[in-house]
């Protein structure tokens, strides 16, 4: 053997052991968290109790939506596991919550949790993370942020969108009116009051008369219903959810007080708000949705609403066909399932936000006619339009065509 060909097989030598020692290397690569080769698993809050427990319904409803999805074969062949924890409408424990989905139950993403202080007290967390926070469940516009907060995407209109809409209407059929609005004490409410502020222009000072809030912990707002009838307007906005809504109608039918009333969307339900307040105190209210109500007469023999009924029927049969939450879920659950179609068998967070970010004119079941889903890197609003509706006793009448979120 030649000194040339004793250093060729020790080159080759050391070459196959250097080759050897990096496969251990190459093996012991961390896969995606959350994802195998057969499951996906999601994370979500929700308040199974607490002052607003009934907001729970929406974790049912989702798990529901995806019991479906993995019976129907799942994604690209992977079933949708989604582990669901109780943070009690608490941001302190929401943020317990959260960190015990990411750091011991190893979640993908966070999907749809619910509440606007919830979602902000995880924020940052899941952001420095690279965690998604997906399609959660507030439109308060400070989510709507990618510069600062990548990860994290609104399923909901931006509220803002919606009382910006309200005050264009009322300046259109009540351009002298005296304004009054009831609001929910946090980014919620606050985010009505400033927007209607705005909205108003410089009409703003001479027209809004009246502004009570309320703590969710308050048994009832109907001191501040007399209040807001004190003031003298005969326009008011009621920022709430259903069960303060509905009280605040009730009491304004009571007083005798028949203010145009507009209702935020969150509340804007036939079966769930309008006929429990009293179809006398709830028919002219207006609101807006991008959501087919289920309980609207006029929709019962849509293709959508019969397979959505048929959902429930078989995955949530406890559950209220015309509970607005369910439709949410449902809704929510299609765009989960086509951002992660979208990233084919290679199922990694930054894909994942990467096609949360380029969703372009998407309509899913349930979304109301002309109304669809859209993204861009620097827009995370996902709703570009909404419907203003009017109740007129039975159906929620749409008020005109889709409006710009503008």
């Amino acid at each position: 053997m030649t000194l040339t060909t004793g250093r060729s097989i020790l080159a080759a030598a050391a070459a196959l052991l250097s080759m050897l020692a990096l496969r251990p290397l190459a093996a012991q690569t961390p896969p995606e968290p959350g994802v195998t080769a057969t499951a996906i698993k999601l994370g979500q809050t929700a308040p199974y109790s607490g002052p607003v427990s009934a907001y729970g319904t929406f974790g049912r409803a989702s798990q529901a939506y995806f019991a479906m999805v993995n019976d129907q074969g799942g994604v690209n062949g992977r079933r949708i596991d989604l582990v669901v924890a109780d943070d009690g409408f608490s941001p302190p424990k929401a943020v317990e919550q959260t960190r015990r989905l990411v750091e011991a139950e190893g979640v993908f993403a966070m999907f749809a949790s619910v509440g606007t202080a919830t979602n902000l007290a995880v924020r940052k967390y899941l952001n420095q993370r690279h965690v998604p926070q997906l399609l959660l469940q507030s439109g308060i516009a400070k989510f709507n942020d990618p510069k600062e907060f990548p990860w994290s995407l609104s399923g909901l209109p931006n509220y803002e969108t919606e009382v910006k809409a309200f005050a264009r209407h009322i300046l259109a059929v009540r351009p002298h009116g005296k304004v009054a609005i009831l609001y929910q004490n946090d980014d919620f409410g606050k985010e009505y009051l400033a927007g209607l502020r705005i909205g108003l222009g410089a009409r703003a000072e001479e027209m809004l008369v009246g502004e009570q809030s309320f703590e969710l912990s308050d048994p009832t707002v109907e001191s501040q219903v007399i209040a807001l009838r004190g003031s003298g307007a005969d326009v008011l906005l009621i920022v709430a959810t259903q069960k303060q809504t509905v009280q605040a109608l009730r009491k304004a039918r009571d007083l005798d007080w028949h203010p145009l009333t507009l209702v935020a969307f969150p509340a804007a339900s036939i079966a769930r708000t309008y006929i429990p307040a009293g179809i006398e105190a709830s028919k002219g209210a207006v609101s807006s949705s991008v959501f087919v109500d289920p309980s609207d007469p006029a929709v019962q023999d849509e293709p959508e609403v019969k397979a959505y009924k048929a959902w429930m029927d078989k995955y949530y049969p406890s559950g209220d066909k015309a509970d607005g939450l369910h439709v949410a879920a449902y809704v929510e659950g299609q765009l989960m399932v086509e951002m992660l179609k979208r990233c084919g068998t290679a199922v990694t967070r930054r894909c994942v936000m990467d096609q949360a970010a380029h969703l372009h004119d998407l309509h899913v079941a349930m979304l109301r006619p002309g109304i669809t889903v859209g993204t861009s890197p620097d827009n995370y609003n996902l709703f570009k339009t909404l419907q203003m509706l009017t109740f007129d006793g039975h159906r929620l009448v749409p008020t005109g065509v889709p409006i710009a979120a503008e």
